[in-house]
């Protein structure tokens, strides 16, 4: 979209000055700052004689088209769910549970963890119809059936990958592998922030344990790494090293600072490099956020009533407290909230990755907190103007996984082919389900939605058309959905 800032990145300090006391390096910024909808004066001075470039990246910028959504929540289970045994129902799959499965289904595929012919694997959870609209979903997200009339459920998502790394990465970059932009800053890079205390893009971690995409999930990759997404704690500090070291009051630390913006002014003036324009905001940034972020991810201030609701206990850094944390901060301006939650990789292989009581389990304690999220958002009336996002980064297959295929423990291993996802608030239509798979599962038998689709949709909602939201690099423009994708505009409100 703004091939300026790849030009910048070589522009010598002569070029970048020309002449005058400002010349062409401010024109340029001043370019850079009115394309990205920047509301500051090109440049100050500074206290060493320097111009301080005053580009805001994180300035909100107008969208391509008027939009629904101004913010995204995007709840995303790490280890993919096993949608046969949450959101698509198969009867005739329970009818042939224990038979072998039809090799036409399974010829010329691989899997991550079965070989030979495998047996077929009906739900154990009892289904019913839920809400107004009578949407097919299991006993083991029973909270959530309270908010089938706000959802729209997919399925009939297929994605490339069957491994959790790469296709966590295709999900979030357009890529499956690492180095390329994520979601999150692509959003960021295209309409900024409605914060200026906190970051555009944050990331809360369920357990600590990291999603294997790893930081790329996150990342800003070729794009200015002012928009790469910022992992924040919910519970202790809400980032490393964000107080004041002891002995250091606010005033010492606004002229330590403003001494060290001084020193990158000087850097900027000298090469001219957009990434030391980022390091300035950054450092302002994080000024800011010593007060705003620790007041925004303190949820004891909220009332008992609300905690329990999502299931939150202050200090625990649960899923729960983070589907807490990410209304606090949509409601501060955050652009882009991005919770993984660990522990839905439901290959049968201990009691808490089985299809039964494992499920049971984890689902409970996870839809009890994603309903109250949706149903806190709706209350406030910030449902309309938040997309929310749940599911996982690729589905699970209609038989049972080979390495427990003896176990008493049920299991299901990893499937690219079909999958489930829920998403509702800003743009999406409410009480709706979207495709289907086949009659056992294994095949989309109608309306077929890629992952780049998926990604085109959901930009459409934020008012970005994905083939104008592009970067330059490398003498080429790159985008999220590089290169192809399209809008599902049946799940449109």
């Amino acid at each position: 979209m703004h091939p300026r800032w790849e030009r910048l990145q070589w522009v010598t300090r002569r070029h970048f000055l020309g002449q005058g006391s400002l010349g062409l390096g401010a024109l340029a910024l001043a370019e850079i700052s009115g394309s990205w909808g920047a509301a500051a004066e090109t440049a100050r001075s500074v206290g060493s004689g320097a111009s301080l470039p005053a580009v805001q990246p994180l300035s909100p910028k107008p969208p391509h088209f008027p939009a629904k959504a101004k913010r995204v929540i995007y709840l995303h289970m790490s280890g993919a769910p096993p949608h046969l045994d949450l959101l698509d129902y198969k009867p005739e799959l329970v009818k042939y549970d224990g038979k072998d499965c039809p090799e036409e289904f399974i010829r010329g595929k691989r899997f991550a963890f079965t070989s030979g012919i495998p047996k077929l694997l009906g739900t154990r959870q009892t289904f019913r119809r839920a809400g107004r609209a009578g949407i097919w979903m299991s006993d083991a997200i029973r909270p959530m059936h309270a908010i089938a009339d706000e959802v729209t459920v997919i399925n009939s998502m297929t994605t490339d990958e069957f491994n959790h790394a790469p296709a966590e990465l295709l999900l979030f970059t357009g890529f499956a592998r690492q180095g390329r932009p994520s979601f999150g800053s692509w959003v960021c890079y295209g309409l900024g922030s409605e914060s200026q205390n906190l970051p555009g893009f944050v990331v809360l971690i369920s357990s600590g344990t990291q999603p294997s995409g790893g930081q790329g999930c996150w990342g800003s990759g070729f794009l200015p790494s002012v928009f790469q997404g910022v992992q924040c704690r919910s519970k202790g500090e809400p980032v490393l090293y964000l107080s004041d070291p002891p002995g250091m009051d606010r005033q010492t630390r606004r002229l330590g600072l403003d001494a060290l913006r001084d020193l990158n002014a000087l850097q900027h003036e000298e090469l001219g490099h957009p990434e030391t324009a980022t390091r300035i905001a950054q450092y302002e940034l994080a000024f800011r956020m010593q007060m705003a972020a620790t007041e925004a991810m303190d949820i004891s201030r909220e009332p008992a009533k609300v905690l329990e609701a999502y299931g939150a206990v202050p200090g625990s850094g649960s899923f729960a407290n983070n589907c807490l944390l990410a209304r606090r901060l949509a409601e501060r301006g955050v652009r882009f909230i991005q919770l993984f939650d660990w522990g839905w990789d439901f290959h049968g292989t201990n009691p808490n990755e089985e299809i039964r009581d494992g499920l049971i389990r984890k689902g409970t304690v996870t839809a009890k907190a994603v309903a109250a999220l949706i149903r806190d958002l709706k209350a406030r009336g910030m449902l309309d103007e938040t997309l929310v996002i749940w599911g996982g980064e690729f589905g699970r297959t209609p038989f049972r996984e080979g390495r427990t295929s003896q176990s008493a423990l049920l299991g299901r291993d990893h499937y690219p082919d079909c999958f489930s996802l829920l998403l509702c608030g800003g743009g999406i239509k409410a009480g709706y389900v979207h495709g289907a798979s086949d009659d056992l599962g294994f095949r989309v038998a109608r309306d077929k939605v890629h992952v780049h689709d998926l990604q085109a949709t959901l930009l459409h909602c934020l008012g970005l058309d994905h083939t104008r939201l592009t970067f330059r690099f490398q003498g080429r423009d790159y985008r999220l959905t590089d290169v192809h994708g399209h809008v599902v505009r049946e799940i449109l409100a």
